[in-house]
C-alpha cells in the first residue's frame, strides 16, 4: 500500500470532517446511488482504493472475482442483457483492459448496457508509456459509446452519472472509464449525483398512423423483432399487437427470447442458419416491420435478403438509435423509438383487416414446426435427440447460454424459447461467451436452471471460469460438444478448400476430468441413450456439472455432413 493510500485510509477511518472521501469511496458511493447491485472483476493494484471501498459496500454490491478479464467482462455483459441495467466490470490497466475488450465489443454489437472501469497509471506518469499504460480513448474509441478518463475526484459523480445515462439511453451500449491510480486515493469533497434516468425516444402519433396505413395496404407483411432494449412487458405488448393483427412474427438471430416460440404466430428465426423457407418469406414480403434489430450482416443473410440501399419490400424500421435508421437500408418509414415504447404504442393501434395473410400465417407456422424435426445425424450420439430431450424437459424460465460455433445451431434451431430473458448468446459471434454468461446468470438467478452450450474450442477459451462457478456455487449445467476441431472454420474450409485440412484440428483434454479438478461434477456421454440419465444426475448434483458430449466430426450441422460439403465442393470445382 502506498503512503498516500495508507494516510488517507487512516484519515477516513478516524472520521474526517465534512464530506471528504477518497476517489475510490466517491466512486463506490455513486454505484450505490445508481442502483448497482453486483460487480465483476479481476483485481489489480491500479484500483486498490476501489476494492477497499467495495469492502465497505460488500452487502450492497457483492463483488464477483473472476479468473480472467474476458470472463469478468462477459459476465457484466450478460448482466446487462438480463436486466437492462449496466453491467459493472472492474479490471486493471494494460493486459487487464485488453483482455476485457472482447466483452466490450460484444456489448457494443449486441446493444447491451455495460460500464467497464479500468485502473490507470498515475496522472504524473501519463504519456510516458509507463508500466502497462494505454491510451484507452484511442483503444476503445470505436467499440464503446463513450470513453473517458476521470482526472479529478470531484468530478467522479458527474462522469459516473453520465456513464449510466449514456449506456442506457438511445441504443444501449458500453461505456469505458479510466481511473488513474493516484486520483482514486486523493481525497475530495465531491457532491453526489442523482440517480440516472434513461432517455428513450417514443414513436409519434403520425408515425404510428402511417404504420397502420402501410399495414392495412399490405398483402404479405412480416414482423421481425430483436436487438437490445426489450423487457418482459414489452414482449407482452408486442404479443397483443401480433394477435390483434394476426401477424406472422420472426425473431432475429440470437434474440429468440423476444417472442414466445410456442405462439401460433411465431414462424422462426431470421439469421445465420435460418430455414431457407424463412429466407424466402423475407424476400417475398411486401411489408417488413423490423422492431429492434440493426439489420446487420447476420440478420440479413449477408445483406442479401434486402436490397441495398432501397429494399424491394416496404421497410418500417424501428430503432432506438437514430444513427442506425438509413445506415444501410432506407426505410419507407423510420421510427426512432425504443422497442418497449414502440410496443406499447403498437398495442393501442386499431387492428387492420388481416384476411389477406391469415392462411399464410398458418402455413408458415407449420413449416416452422416441421423445421423442429431433426434428421438422424452420424455417430452414436445424436444432438437432435439431445435437443428434443431438453425441449421436453426444461421449464419455460430456464436460461440457455452459448458462445460461437456450429454446435450452437442445434440450440438455436431445435430449442423453443418461451419467456424473455432466457437466451444469452453473442450476436457479435464471440467464442468463449457462454461459460461466463452462464455463471453470471446463475449467480443472479439461483433458483432457475441455467444451461451452457459450448463447443470444445469455445469452452477452452473461458473454461477456467469453472473455478468462479464453484467458488460462488453457481450450479450451471455445462454441455461441452466435443468433435475435436474448430467446427465452423472446418466447415468453411471444406467448402472453399476441400480435403485440405489446416489449422482446425484439436487435441482435447478429458473435459469431465477437467471439471472434476475444479470441484464440479463431470461425465462423458457418447451414446444418445445415456444423455437423459446423465443430465438428470447433473441437475441433482448440487454443484456445477459438466457433461462432455462426444459427437461424430461428420455431424457438422443439422442439415449436412462434412463429407457432403466436401463432395459438393469437389463436384463444383470439377464442373
Amino acid at each position: 500500500m502506498s503512503k498516500t493510500l495508507g494516510a488517507i485510509g487512516a484519515t477516513q477511518r478516524s472520521g474526517a470532517p465534512g464530506n471528504m472521501r477518497t476517489g475510490g469511496q466517491i466512486l463506490v458511493d455513486q454505484l450505490r446511488i445508481h442502483g448497482a447491485d453486483l460487480a465483476f472483476c479481476v483485481p489489480g493494484e491500479s484500483y486498490l482504493a476501489v476494492l477497499d471501498a467495495l469492502y465497505d459496500a460488500r452487502d450492497e454490491i457483492p463483488l464477483i472475482v473472476c479468473r480472467h478479464e474476458s470472463g469478468a467482462a462477459n459476465m457484466a455483459e450478460a448482466y446487462g442483457k438480463l436486466t437492462g441495467r449496466p453491467g459493472i466490470c472492474f479490471v486493471t490497466r494494460g493486459p487487464g483492459a485488453t483482455n476485457a475488450s472482447i466483452g466490450v465489443h460484444t456489448a457494443f454489437q449486441d446493444s447491451t448496457p455495460m460500464i467497464l472501469f479500468i485502473g490507470q497509471v498515475g496522472r504524473d506518469m501519463i504519456e510516458r508509456e509507463a508500466f502497462q499504460e494505454i491510451d484507452f480513448r484511442r483503444m476503445f474509441g470505436q467499440m464503446a459509446k463513450w470513453v473517458a478518463q476521470i482526472d479529478d475526484p470531484e468530478r467522479i459523480p458527474e462522469y459516473v452519472a453520465r456513464a449510466f445515462q449514456t449506456a442506457t439511453s438511445g441504443r444501449p451500449g458500453p461505456v469505458v472509464l479510466a481511473l488513474p491510480e493516484d486520483m482514486l486515493t486523493e481525497a475530495a469533497a465531491a457532491v453526489d449525483a442523482a440517480r440516472y434516468a434513461p432517455a428513450q425516444a417514443h414513436p409519434g402519433a403520425a408515425e404510428m398512423a402511417r404504420l397502420r396505413e402501410l399495414l392495412a395496404q399490405a398483402k404479405r407483411p412480416l414482423l421481425i423483432v430483436g436487438g437490445g432494449g426489450w423487457s418482459a412487458p414489452a414482449t407482452a405488448d408486442i404479443k397483443h399487437f401480433v394477435e390483434a393483427n394476426n401477424l406472422p412474427i420472426a425473431c432475429a438471430w440470437r434474440r429468440q427470447d423476444s417472442f414466445d416460440n410456442h405462439h401460433p404466430n411465431y414462424i422462426g428465426t431470421v439469421g445465420l442458419g435460418m430455414d431457407p423457407l424463412i429466407a424466402e418469406r423475407v424476400k417475398a414480403a411486401d411489408l417488413l416491420i423490423v422492431v429492434g434489430p440493426r439489420l446487420g450482416e447476420m440478420t440479413t443473410g449477408g445483406y442479401t435478403l434486402l436490397d441495398v440501399p432501397r429494399p424491394r419490400q416496404g421497410l418500417v424500421h424501428v430503432q432506438p438509435g437514430a444513427e442506425e435508421l438509413g445506415r444501410v437500408y432506407q426505410p419507407v418509414l423510420g421510427i426512432n423509438a425504443s422497442p418497449a415504447h414502440f410496443a406499447a404504442a403498437a398495442r393501442t393501434l386499431a387492428p387492420v383487416d388481416h384476411k389477406a395473410w391469415a392462411a399464410s400465417v398458418v402455413e408458415a407456422r407449420q413449416q416452422y414446426l416441421v423445421n423442429l424435426k431433426h434428421r438422424p445425424s452420424p455417430g452414436t450420439l445424436d444432438m437432435g435427440e439431445v435437443m428434443a430431450e431438453l425441449r421436453a424437459r426444461l421449464p419455460a424460465d430456464a436460461i440457455l447460454c452459448n458462445g460461437a460455433g456450429n454446435y450452437a445451431v442445434w440450440a438455436h434451431r431445435f430449442y423453443q424459447f418461451r419467456e424473455f430473458g432466457t437466451q444469452l448468446a453473442p450476436t457479435s459471434g464471440a467464442m468463449g461467451y457462454g461459460v461466463p454468461a452462464a455463471v453470471a446468470a446463475k449467480i443472479m438467478h439461483k433458483k432457475r436452471l441455467v444451461i451452457c452450450f459450448s463447443g470444445d474450442g469455445c469452452f477452452l477459451m473461458t473454461g477456467q471460469e469453472l473455478a468462479t462457478a464453484v467458488q460462488y456455487r453457481a450450479n450451471v449445467v455445462f454441455l461441452v460438444i466435443n468433435n475435436g476441431m474448430y467446427g465452423t472454420i472446418r466447415m468453411h474450409q471444406e467448402r472453399e478448400y476441400p480435403g485440405r485440412v489446416s489449422g482446425t484440428d484439436l487435441v482435447n483434454p478429458d473435459f469431465a476430468a477437467y471439471a472434476r479438478a475444479f470441484g464440479a461434477q463431470g461425465e462423458i456421454v457418447e451414446r444418445t441413450a445415456d444423455f437423459a440419465p446423465a443430465f438428470a444426475r447433473a441437475l441433482a448434483a448440487d454443484r456445477p456439472a459438466l457433461i462432455e458430449l462426444r459427437i461424430d466430426p461428420e455431424a457438422i450441422s443439422p442439415r449436412t455432413t462434412l463429407s457432403e460439403i466436401r463432395e459438393q465442393a469437389l463436384a463444383k470445382a470439377g464442373a
